[in-house]
């Protein structure tokens, strides 16, 4: 060999060399943060917060191994929530998963930078989080749990199960528009059903025992739980009342009546967070949330507990038992 080629070999050789070796590099490590509106103890939470885990990874995204995942419980706290925030963000993740319309706040309050999925949010145009449902247009997107208008099926839920009733206290947390929209789209149906509505704030438990004490004081009532942090917070305390007043209550999600609760008619909570990977995953690939549309759940679920029905000598009728998606009995 001529020795002008062999020295051009030889410098193709190093530089090839680094190139092979930077491909034996293990890829980089990502960063997500979890912000979750539960207790860190609470069972159902910890249930859906496996199922997003579980989706990572069948996405390829393993903690330890290409992603570590700070997960943060708020407890429903606010105090806490901020203070969780601003450590997510100090992390500097690439994206950050947060559940409920009080995280998103908190989360898009603090920065306009960091991606946000957000899951379980009922109003995000009405609540200024987003432009659109289509062009979410910032930061964030994700999934709403319902539409305002499904609110109404509550109230027809409750006549249907215990018809009866003719007044309804609406448990409602009344500082988040979610709170507001659902109260009304219940008010909507509320005349031509024959039933008298009584909002309950659910800011503190002092108040929810109070108020709905008050309210059972007068016969042939029930209740609407509707959705919100708080009242999943509150969600043992609330079905307590139920059963200790013997007032039939219609619930937004079925982790009420695995507990006690009488009916609930609501999203799938493990299909949205499992859903809620899949923007996850997107976004480590290079997406954008502002691109990424807001879903709607694709999974509704009707849940009756029998032997709560029978604890409150409620005959459950077969027109909902034909619809169940589950029964507990």
């Amino acid at each position: 060999m001529k020795r002008r080629a062999f020295i051009t070999l030889l410098g193709g050789a190093a530089v090839a060399w680094p190139l092979g070796a930077r491909a034996q590099q293990p890829e980089r490590m990502r960063r997500i943060g979890v912000l979750l509106n539960f207790a860190e103890d609470d069972p159902d939470a910890q249930a859906q917060n496996s199922a997003f885990v579980q989706a990572l990874q069948q996405l390829g995204w393993t903690d330890g191994r290409n992603v570590r995942i700070d997960t943060r419980w708020t407890g429903g706290d606010p105090a806490r929530t901020s203070n969780y925030v601003a450590e997510l963000i100090a992390l500097e993740p690439d994206v950050i998963l947060g559940d409920g319309t009080t995280v998103l706040g908190s989360l898009l309050q603090a920065t306009r930078r960091v991606p946000i999925v957000f899951l379980l949010v009922t109003d995000p145009v009405g609540g200024g989080f987003v432009n659109s449902l289509a062009r979410p247009g910032g930061n964030a997107t994700g999934f709403t749990n319902f539409e305002y208008s499904m609110s109404g099926k509550w109230l027809e839920l409750l006549k249907e199960i215990a018809p009866n009733v003719i007044r309804a206290a609406v448990l409602r947390n009344p500082a988040i528009s979610s709170g507001i929209g659902q109260f009304g789209a219940i008010q909507s149906v509320a005349p031509s059903l024959g039933v008298e509505l009584r909002p309950i704030d659910v800011r503190d438990t002092s108040e929810i025992e109070r108020e709905v004490a008050a309210f059972a004081a007068v016969s042939n009532g029930g209740l609407i739980v509707t959705s919100s942090g708080l009242t999943n917070l509150h969600r043992d305390l609330i079905i307590t009342l139920a059963a200790r007043y013997k007032l039939p209550a219609v619930y937004s999600y079925r982790f009420f009546i695995t507990r006690g609760g009488l009916i609930s008619y609501g999203a799938n909570f493990a299909d949205q967070f499992r859903r809620a990977a899949g923007y996850v995953d997107r976004i480590l690939r290079g997406e954008k949330p502002a691109d990424l549309p807001v879903q709607a759940p694709t999974k509704y679920e009707l849940v009756v507990n029998l032997k709560t029905a029978k604890a409150l000598d409620l005959a459950v009728p077969q027109s909902i038992l034909a619809r169940a998606d589950d029964v507990i009995e």
